[in-house]
């Protein structure tokens, strides 16, 4: 009895400090970086870019539940995080990762995650007409950031055209126009909160 008591103060405890962890930030908020720890996200999505020369954003992935940026992961001089949605997040100082095992290889397994997303994103800045980069960006937010649907698969965060166009290269104006050609052709739709909804057919589709 004794023991089942102690248990269940340590786990209330433990909720309490992982709860004390958790801060939030609004849609379009964005989020300081440190180099001494990283940000996990706990609920939303996180869109994290970067500035040229030109004061241009170039979007490099997005995160998230459970995957972890921030300074630390990156080498990139001008990286930015912006919440792309209402989000929660955990903060977790460089200390508490390099003494516990467990928490660097849950860090290590999301990681892995994130670098096959960016390699997908740079396999889609290579293909060189705009059509085909929107629908193979189309296709990994479908299989990355989506949660199916009557009519399709549906895109869990409202995406920008200018969100869009930074991801694939192009302009706002080029982006608008070619969603609403997919639109016509029944390859995609939006719902009451203008979320996208990707119909199977274009998984096939030839552009």
């Amino acid at each position: 009895m004794l023991l089942t008591y102690q248990n269940s103060i340590e786990t209330h405890l433990n909720v309490q400090r992982e709860e004390k962890r958790l801060h939030f930030y609004q849609k379009g908020d964005e989020i300081p970086l440190v180099s001494q720890g990283v940000w996990q996200v706990n609920r939303g999505v996180i869109q994290l870019g970067k500035f040229n020369s030109d004061g241009e954003e170039i979007l490099l992935g997005w995160v998230q539940p459970l995957n972890f940026f921030g300074s630390w992961l990156t080498s990139i001089d001008t990286y930015q995080a912006k919440a792309l949605s209402n989000v929660y997040l955990k903060w977790y100082a460089l200390s508490e990762i390099q003494s516990s095992c467990s928490l660097s290889q849950m860090i290590l397994n999301q990681v892995v995650i994130r670098v096959r997303q960016t390699e997908s994103l740079l396999a889609i800045a290579g293909i060189k007409r705009v059509e085909e980069r929107l629908i193979e960006l189309l296709k990994l937010l479908a299989q990355d950031m989506s949660e199916s649907v009557d009519n399709g698969t549906r895109i869990v965060v409202r995406l920008t055209h200018q969100n869009i166009a930074n991801a694939i290269g192009t302009t706002r104006v080029t982006v608008t126009r070619i969603l609403g050609d997919f639109q016509r052709q029944g390859l995609i739709s939006f719902d009451k909160a203008r979320h996208i909804i990707i119909d199977d057919k274009l998984h096939s589709f030839n552009s």
